[in-house]
């Protein structure tokens, strides 16, 4: 068993991202630390460059069941079993977290999205406090007016077998840069086909809305925890920058400045259309707050 892995879901569009945060793998963890890149079977050639002792490149046809069929002429997919409604990419997704990181032998998992980058040295030990693996949690973020992340509380205590959520304020779960164990992951699909009668996946995937994030962060503090038991929160491992407005060279330069003295990571969201070359001065950047420098 390996103490550390590295997972990140990616595509066609995003391969130019993921070669640098693939890069900053290689230069901040251990050379056991494996990268395991999900892609779509369309892209598996963009990525197989990538393949080698310290990458694995999975596609999403390794990880899914035989049930799950391509449609033709469309991204999308169906479970046979329940052809209707066809698979939603962004749910595939998230189950096909679930999946890989059921699948490794390791200790912790580090799920990284395609846009961040690695900026300080890291280990299984980074994310530890007093033996246990830290969670990312923000207590109260999730208002009234976050839609969506309410609805995600709701489903995800559904799944589990959990009392519908209180009113919000809720903590949210969700990040760029998150922490999983393996065997939380392994024991929260036994909980989700124990309480439904059915697959884990097949249930997950039956959903229209749906976080792994906050699955795994509602199992954890409300089942594994349980009551006046908290598992150390950790908000810090991710300098973010959530914006979709494209940020230039100088405002890039700001917020590297930013970069805090707890954070191994930066992201500077896809979804801003910042520039590569201004990413790449923002990523020099960080590098020079965290102490370090790229070669």
């Amino acid at each position: 068993m390996t103490e550390l892995a590295v997972v990140t879901p990616s595509f066609g569009p995003d391969a130019e991202l993921f070669a640098d945060l693939h890069r900053s793998v290689l230069r901040h963890t251990g050379p056991q630390v494996v990268h395991h890149a999900i892609v779509p079977d369309s892209d598996l050639s963009l990525f197989a460059g990538f393949s080698g002792p310290r990458c694995r490149v999975w596609t999403e046809s390794e990880l899914l069941p035989r049930r799950y069929v391509k449609l033709p002429r469309s991204g999308l997919r169906v479970n046979l079993r329940r052809p209707w409604p066809p698979v939603r990419g962004w749910v595939l997704q998230q189950a096909i977290k679930l999946a890989v990181a059921e699948r490794l032998d390791a200790d912790v998992v580090l799920i990284a999205d395609s846009d961040v980058v690695l900026v300080r040295d890291i280990s299984a030990a980074t994310f530890t406090t007093d033996g246990r693996l830290r969670l990312y949690r923000l207590p109260g973020a999730v208002h009234d007016g976050m839609a969506d992340h309410v609805r995600w509380h709701q489903v995800a205590r559904r799944l589990l077998g959990l009392p519908p959520a209180p009113p919000p304020p809720l903590p949210d779960y969700v990040s760029s840069l998150n922490v999983w164990s393996p065997a939380v992951v392994r024991a929260i699909q036994r909980r989700i086909t124990e309480v439904t009668g059915r697959h884990w996946m097949d249930v997950c995937t039956a959903q229209l809305q749906i976080s792994e994030f906050i699955i795994y962060g509602v199992f954890v503090d409300e089942i594994l925890a349980g009551p006046g038991s908290v598992w150390p929160g950790d908000t810090t491992i991710c300098h973010n920058y959530w914006d979709t407005t494209p940020l230039d060279t100088a405002a890039a330069l700001a917020f590297a400045d930013g970069l805090g003295a707890e954070a191994v990571g930066m992201m500077i969201s896809a979804k801003s259309g910042t520039p590569h070359d201004v990413r790449q001065a923002a990523i020099r950047r960080c590098a020079e707050v965290a102490g370090g420098a790229i070669a």
